[in-house]
C-alpha cells in the first residue's frame, strides 16, 4: 500500500493546540494529537456498514512506519471479511486469560488454599521453592503449555548447584500445582510425571549421631559443660531427655507444657505425622524447666530467639553450640539424639519396639492396622522416659568418674580429663 502524507518529523513536530485534532496520512490512519499533549495512531473503517475506529499505539512508542503496518494488517483483515477490533479484543481476552492461567496465577492459587494444612516451616519451605526456584523461569508461562523438557531444564539449574534433594523435592511441588491445574480445568496432565527418572539421585545420608554409651557419656558431660544463655543450655538439656525433632523442641509454647502432669502436648500443626504428640516429662526434664520459666514463662516460647521474644530461637542456635564444644557435624546432629536414643533403648534398655517408635512420633500402627493416639501406652511411654534419663545420668557419673575418657569430638579422637 502506498504512503501517505504524513512524515516521520510532521508527527514529531506535531504539537497540542486548544482543542483535539487530526493528522490524517491515508487509507484511513490518522494521528490523533490531543491538547494535554498525547498523539493517538487511529484507523478510521467501515464495516458491516458502521463507521468504526481501531487505536493502533501511542506515538512516539509507535513510530509512522510501525503504525502503517499496523493499518496495512487490518485492511487484510477487512479484505476477508473480518473486524480488525473483535481481533484485537480477543486477542487482549486470550492476553487475561493466559495470564490468569499462568503457572504462578495458579501456584498462587494453590498454595492460598493448601497451606492451612502444613506447619509453618512446611509453608515457608514451598514458599521458598515456589518463590525461588519455580516462578523466576516459568511463572509467567501458560500451565497448559509447559513441556517436560521446559521444567526439566528449571530443574536441572537447581541441580548444577549440588542441591539434588531441593531439586526433587521442588519437583514433587511442581508436581502438585499442575495436578491441582489439572483439577480445575486450567490444565490436561502434569508434566512432572514425564520426569520420574530424569533427575539425579541424592545420596542418602544418615544423620550423625552417637550411639555407643560410653560416648553418649562423654557428651552429656560436654553439653554439661556450656557456658552460653540459659535457654540454649536448657534445650542442650532436653535434647537428649525427649528425643524430640528439633524443630518441635525450638517451637515449644509454655502454653503446650504442664508441669504438674508432667506432660508437653504437642500440636498437629506442629507435628510432621500431622498428629498430636504427647512427652511425658521426667523429673530431670521438669527440674530444667521450672530452672528457666522465671526467665522465659511470661513469653509465648520456652526458648525465645535472642532478637525477638516473638520468635522462637533458631536452629543455629542448638547447632552453634555443639560446634562450639568440639562436637563435629559428622558425630552428631541435632537429629542424632532421636537415633542415639532409638538405638540404646532397644538394644541396651530392651524395651519394646512399638513403644519406643510411638514415642518418636513415627507413624506406628496398632496389629489391627489403626494408628496408635496420642495416649496410646501412656503409662509404659512415662516409665521409659523416666528410666532413659535415669540411664543418661549414670552414663554422665561413669564418665565423670572414669579420669580419662577417649571422646570423639572435634577433629579425630581426643583426650578428655575430668
Amino acid at each position: 500500500m502506498s504512503h501517505g502524507k504524513l512524515t516521520a518529523i510532521t508527527a514529531k513536530q506535531a504539537k497540542p493546540k486548544e482543542k483535539d485534532y487530526k493528522l490524517f496520512d491515508g487509507g484511513g490512519l490518522f494521528l490523533l494529537v490531543c491538547k494535554g499533549g498525547s498523539k493517538y495512531w487511529r484507523l478510521k473503517y467501515r464495516f458491516a456498514n458502521n463507521e468504526k475506529s481501531l487505536a493502533l499505539g501511542v506515538h512516539p512508542d509507535v513510530p509512522l512506519s510501525e503504525a502503517r503496518e499496523r493499518r496495512d494488517t487490518a485492511k487484510r483483515q477487512l479484505r476477508d471479511g473480518i473486524d480488525p477490533s473483535a481481533v484485537k479484543q480477543a486477542k487482549k481476552l486470550s492476553q487475561v486469560e493466559a495470564s490468569e492461567n499462568s503457572f504462578e496465577a495458579i501456584g498462587i492459587e494453590w498454595y492460598q488454599k493448601t497451606q492451612n494444612e502444613w506447619s509453618d516451616v512446611h509453608k515457608t519451605k514451598v514458599n521458598w521453592m515456589l518463590s525461588k526456584n519455580l516462578y523466576p523461569w516459568l511463572g509467567k508461562r501458560p500451565i497448559s503449555e509447559i513441556t517436560p523438557p521446559e521444567l526439566l531444564k528449571t530443574l536441572r539449574r537447581i541441580e548444577a548447584r549440588g542441591a539434588l534433594e531441593t531439586a526433587k523435592r521442588t519437583k514433587q511441588i511442581a508436581g502438585k500445582v499442575f495436578r491441582y491445574a489439572v483439577a480445575t480445568g486450567r490444565a490436561e496432565r502434569d508434566p512432572s510425571q514425564d520426569l520420574k527418572d530424569a533427575l539425579a539421585n541424592p545420596i542418602k545420608k544418615h544423620l550423625a549421631a552417637i550411639t555407643e554409651p560410653k560416648q553418649v557419656g562423654t557428651l552429656l558431660l560436654a553439653l554439661d559443660g556450656y557456658e552460653g544463655t540459659l535457654p540454649v543450655k536448657t534445650a542442650l538439656i532436653l535434647a537428649p531427655l525427649l528425643f524430640v525433632r528439633p524443630g518441635e523442641l525450638r517451637h515449644a509454647e509454655w502454653s503446650e507444657i504442664d508441669l504438674d502432669t508432667k506432660q508437653w502436648v504437642i500440636p498437629k500443626e506442629k507435628m510432621k505425622t500431622k498428629a498430636e504428640h504427647l512427652v511425658p516429662l521426667c523429673q530431670q526434664a521438669i527440674d530444667a524447666l521450672l530452672e528457666l520459666q522465671p526467665l522465659t514463662g511470661h513469653g509465648q516460647y520456652v526458648f525465645p530467639s535472642a532478637r525477638s521474644p516473638k520468635r522462637p530461637m533458631s536452629n543455629n542456635a542448638v547447632l552453634g553450640a555443639m560446634r562450639r564444644m568440639g562436637i563435629d557435624k559428622e558425630e552428631m546432629s541435632g537429629h542424632g539424639f532421636r537415633a542415639m536414643a532409638r538405638t540404646i533403648l532397644d538394644q541396651d534398655l530392651k524395651f519394646r519396639a512399638d513403644i519406643i517408635e510411638h514415642q518418636l512420633a513415627h507413624a506406628v500402627k496398632d496389629p489391627n492396622g489403626r494408628a496408635y493416639n496420642r495416649t496410646s501406652f501412656i503409662k509404659e511411654r512415662t516409665e521409659m522416659m523416666q528410666k532413659w534419663a535415669d540411664y543418661l545420668d549414670s552414663l554422665r557419673e561413669q564418665a565423670r568418674h572414669g579420669n580419662v575418657i577417649a571422646g570423639a569430638f572435634g577433629t579425630g579422637c581426643q583426650l578428655v580429663t575430668f
